[in-house]
């Protein structure tokens, strides 16, 4: 174990284990002892070479990153609980959510079905009443700042949030924010504005239905100039939602649709004879929960960088259907199965057959020392939370050992011969 996982902050959050890392610090997962529940714990590195006063600006974003989501009430709003300074820089105590990020989403799963769209989006535009309410711009809304907990969709990283009651943090000249996601009037030097949320909220939703954001090229100065010189294409896969995503890509801020607008729109559309609103939600579920057995991250973006995290649900899933009981082997598989052997304590498993349906043979599983699990099914999706622990087979062959508290993840098709 590390010295900095060792380390309780104020006497009360200790560091469990790493969880992420980017260039600005690392994403622990933590547990506050003194109410006895998991949270996450953002460690933001200063550079070895700030002088006096870029420390204070850094500190300063800090504290604001903790404020923007302190200030607010909403489930679709992460949730700050402290922010401590310990060993010279600050650490952020926040909400564990351990789900995939819309990202992770659309890197799997590729363009979404409209009515899930639709309902993604009225949940963030819900989220971003709150904070324009409040006076504070979110700035970097993007795909991979927006978590998907089964019904939830929770907004995060607000890092780059800007309050109309404190000053502004970033040097002149310097370029915050994603490229394929930031307002052309942003990207021109102007100061962001709520309706440069709802761009980006736009841009967000048409990378959600097609795939990838309107304006994306190779390089950052190429997607900057097609942002200044190009009309945003028109999506092929939005179905009843197009007029909805036109009318927030507009690029003069005072043509582009007002929060009450797009509400207006959205729920036309989601209410329409071609959606599903009813289904919305649960479809959501389904999506989000297969993801999270295929591979799941949670975005815990650190200053302007996105930084990625794997994590799992420890809560129950949706109900499991019913399916044959696993059966215990001490040997090698045969096609269109697997088997887990506890090698050493730790070894902790989700196991899961996909489908419309999800059905969960083990949820959060720990596979007592020296004992096996095993499956049998022509197809199963399944993460080992520290390959270290457990001697996996799949499909009759056994898989490498990996490094202690790595997590990996398993395909299984019987077909396949892994």
């Amino acid at each position: 174990m590390s010295q900095s996982e060792r380390l309780v902050l104020a006497t009360r959050y200790r560091l469990v284990s790493e969880i992420g890392q980017g260039a600005n610090g690392t994403v622990w997962r933590g547990h506050d002892d003194l109410l006895d529940r998991a949270v996450a714990i953002k460690e933001l590195r200063l550079p070895a070479d700030l002088t006096e006063n870029d420390r204070v600006v850094f500190y300063r974003r800090t504290l604001r990153e903790a404020r923007a989501p302190a200030q607010l009430r909403s489930t679709s709003i992460i949730e700050v609980y402290d922010v401590v300074i310990e060993q010279g820089r600050p650490w952020i105590i926040m909400e564990l959510i351990e789900a995939p990020s819309l990202e992770q989403l659309i890197e799997r799963s590729g363009p979404l079905p409209p009515d899930q769209v639709g309902y993604i989006g009225r949940r963030l535009l819900d989220a971003l009443a709150v904070a324009h309410r409040s006076g504070i711009v979110h700035r970097d809304l993007k795909p991979s700042n927006v978590l998907l907990d089964g019904d939830r969709v929770v907004l995060t990283d607000f890092g780059l949030a800007f309050s109309s009651g404190s000053a502004s943090l970033t040097k002149t000249g310097h370029f915050m924010g994603s490229p394929a996601y930031v307002a052309p009037e942003v990207a021109a030097g102007e100061k962001a504005t709520p309706r440069s949320d709802l761009w980006s909220l736009g841009a967000t939703l048409y990378a959600a239905l097609e795939g990838k954001p309107p304006f994306e090229r190779d390089n950052v100065m190429a997607t900057l100039s097609a942002l200044a010189n190009e009309q945003p294409p028109t999506p092929r896969n939005a179905g009843p939602l197009a007029s909805v995503v036109t009318g927030l890509l507009e690029k003069h801020p005072t043509r582009r649709l007002t929060h009450a607008r797009a509400v207006d729109r959205l729920e036309r559309a989601l209410t329409g004879p071609r959606s599903a609103r009813r289904a919305g939600a649960p479809r959501l579920r389904v999506m989000a929960v297969i993801a999270l057995a295929g591979g799941v991250v949670a975005s815990c973006a650190i200053g302007a960088t996105a930084l990625t995290v794997g994590m799992m649900r420890e809560q129950p899933d949706p109900k499991p259907s019913t399916a044959p009981p696993p059966t215990v082997a001490p040997g090698p598989n045969a096609s269109g199965s697997l088997l887990v052997k506890a090698r050493t304590a730790g070894c902790r498993i989700f196991v899961a057959i996909p489908g419309d349906t999800l059905t969960v043979l083990a949820n959060n599983e720990t596979v007592p020392v020296g004992s096996a699990r095993r499956f049998d099914q022509p197809r199963l999706n399944a993460v080992v939370y520290d390959s270290s622990a457990c001697e996996v087979w799949v499909n009759g062959r056994k898989k490498p050992l990996g490094g202690p508290g790595e997590r990996r993840n398993y395909t299984v098709r019987a077909s396949a011969g892994q």
